[in-house]
């Protein structure tokens, strides 16, 4: 297992791509566009060399780790001597189960198809395949570089040999691998899913307001931030998308989306990727967090 193809370069696949790349790895980074791909190259020299200055890693680590990096705007050019595929596109099951025919295709027999997935069914991407039996779930936690935590989701019929190559890639990753079935949301989301939802109805009720609601989080339950900051990070139009996948796997009310982060994401507020969502990060030179106007008293 020498080569590793990674499939979309946004904040998930140049983190994934970067840990590929640093421990070692032949990374082909693979998207559509030539722009997204300059941008996720210029964010994995920034996040190394702020490894840099933190005396985490020597320059000699930052020249490898980048030397390792290969990026194509072809799928088919950049996944051709992958012996593991990582997709890291958007979470949507059609966007998803294309990029894998497209792979099943495109990839020699033997690669392992693998999807950061953070809430599909694993074993419906791999329905869009002919070798089911190699298709898994690898669910990186963001930021990648920084967690150390893998889900891995094994599908109905992901064989325990692709189990455990993953795992063993995972450890050489210098990663965490948890292993848990394929229903919807996994462990991860199925979790924290419901508590960032009952946060934001915490604040559509008027129970408390969105520093309130953070700050007893951050104080009561020890969280380093909290779930609505957490929310604006992660992408509301990000949390939404989970909770309606596992709203309609389950079919259980719990699980429905809150009727304000709806409305958010329609309106575009999606966090901190769009400049502003429960908080304001319009001026990026500011580090304090300013609540955004709408939800202040």
């Amino acid at each position: 297992m020498k080569n590793i193809a990674v499939i979309g370069s946004g904040t998930m696949g140049n983190g994934i791509a970067h840990v590929c790349a640093q421990s070692g790895y032949s990374v082909s980074l693979i998207d559509i566009s030539e722009k997204a791909l300059e941008k996720a190259l210029a964010t994995i020299t920034s996040n190394l060399d702020r490894m840099i200055a933190k005396g985490t890693i020597t320059a000699e680590v930052k020249s490898s780790t980048l030397a390792n990096i290969k990026t194509f705007t072809q799928l088919k050019e950049g996944v051709k001597n992958a012996d593991l595929a990582i997709e890291a596109a958007s979470e949507n099951e059609q966007i998803k189960t294309s990029i894998f025919k497209e792979l099943d295709s495109a990839c020699k027999p033997e690669c392992i198809l693998a999807t950061n997935t953070s809430s599909i069914s694993i074993t419906k991407i791999a329905a869009a395949t002919q070798r089911p039996d190699k298709v898994i779930g690898m669910h990186f936690m963001n930021p990648v570089p920084v967690m150390k935590l893998i889900e891995v989701i094994r599908g109905y019929k992901t064989s325990d040999a692709v189990n455990n190559t993953i795992f063993e890639i995972s450890k050489k990753l210098n990663k965490i691998p948890v292993e848990v079935n394929d229903y919807p949301g996994f462990i991860a989301n199925r979790i924290l899913m419901p508590m960032i939802n009952e946060a934001i109805y915490s604040l559509y009720e008027g129970v408390a307001g969105v520093a309130e609601i953070d700050t007893v989080m951050k104080l009561g339950m020890a969280h380093p931030m909290g779930p609505l900051q957490l929310a604006d990070f992660i992408g509301l139009d990000v949390c939404l998308a989970i909770l309606n996948v596992m709203h309609d796997g389950f079919g259980n009310p719990k699980y429905a989306p809150c009727p304000l982060l709806v409305n958010m994401v329609t309106a575009g507020n999606l966090g901190k990727k769009s400049g502003i969502g429960f908080y304001d990060y319009s001026n990026a030179g500011n580090k304090e967090l300013i609540v955004a106007s709408s939800f202040k008293k």
